[in-house]
């Protein structure tokens, strides 16, 4: 059946056909069966992963064929996300180690990067910023990249992640990038940012022991967030104000966790941000709004509480 493929494209179509007829679920770094085939295929091959299309033609020899369908294989009978087979996921242009110790990245964050973090920055200064859960480090380190005059601190409670992150700051060279173990804010005392950029875990219970096969393979410290997914992003809201600049701005992913937040904080104003392919649950906080909200935050953040003093004291 497989001796008719003969070149790159005929393997890409084959994979991707074979993995739709698995019922292979998607959503690491790539979101459909034609693209992760293509990412397998030419990381086998040893190839750019934007190859120019008129390469699809190009034959290969049966060995090279051999190492693509043994690809295939792994990714149809052990569901390993592509990423993590390949040890790469491109994030914000760049290209990002990745490996079970961390999620694969692939947060809308991304967009905001690439803009600037306008227009919400409006225009204001940043000199320094936090990626809060950084995981591999794809934000901090991307925010680094793209902005060399900022400093970035990198956060999160796992040193698996840490260890990960530090990989990928040797690894793109991001000097202005410091990365640190923290329970959230609960090890960045006196730390004070003008920039809070933050993707926590937002997955509900429910939905977390029920994801596909695929997402085994990350870290659950990664996604799961208790019964409505906002057991983070209700501690984040209550402790930012702490640590940001009087004019500073805090972005956070909820995801589907969106609708929850907005039920508990109909008051607090929110800008919920539309992205190239619609609103995908970010939202933008100004500190001077966190904090005038902050007893019905602190009402609501302090019943999540895992373990006492797990926050670095309190507004008032």
């Amino acid at each position: 059946m497989t001796d008719e493929l003969q070149t790159i494209i005929d393997l890409i179509r084959y994979g991707a056909s074979r993995f739709n007829a698995a019922g292979l679920s998607f959503g690491h770094s790539y979101d459909n069966a034609l693209d992760e085939a293509t990412q397998l295929t030419l990381h086998a091959l040893h190839l750019p992963h934007d190859l120019p299309p008129v390469y699809g033609q190009s034959r290969v020899t049966v060995a090279e064929k051999e190492d693509v369908l043994k690809l295939f294989l792994r990714r149809i009978e052990e569901r390993i996300p592509a990423a993590y087979l390949t040890g790469e996921a491109w994030f914000a242009g760049l290209s990002f180690k990745t490996d079970r110790r961390a999620l694969v990245p692939r947060s809308p964050i991304t967009e905001l990067i690439a803009s600037g973090f306008e227009p919400w920055l409006g225009g204001r200064e940043v000199r320094r910023a936090l990626d809060l859960c950084t995981g591999s480090g794809c934000i901090a380190i991307a925010m680094g990249h793209y902005h060399p005059d900022w400093q970035v601190d990198g956060v999160d409670i796992s040193d698996d992640a840490l260890a990960l992150a530090a990989d990928n700051k040797a690894r793109l060279l991001a000097d202005n990038v410091r990365l640190l173990k923290s329970d959230l804010f609960s090890g960045l005392q006196g730390e004070h940012y003008d920039l809070i950029v933050t993707n926590p875990p937002y997955v509900t219970n429910a939905e977390t022991d029920a994801l596909p096969r695929e997402y085994s393979y990350e870290p659950e410290l990664g996604l799961r967030a208790g019964a409505d997914g906002l057991d983070l992003a209700l501690r984040i809201l209550r402790d930012a104000p702490l640590h940001l600049t009087e004019d500073g701005l805090l972005i956070c992913e909820v995801g589907e966790a969106e609708r929850a937040l907005s039920r508990l904080l109909p008051e607090l104003p929110l800008a919920w941000i539309e992205f190239k392919v619609g609103q995908m649950g970010v939202f933008v906080a100004e500190c001077r709004d966190l904090v005038t909200y902050h007893a019905r935050i602190r009402q609501l953040a302090d019943t999540r509480e895992p373990r006492p003093a797990a926050h670095a004291g309190g507004l008032f």
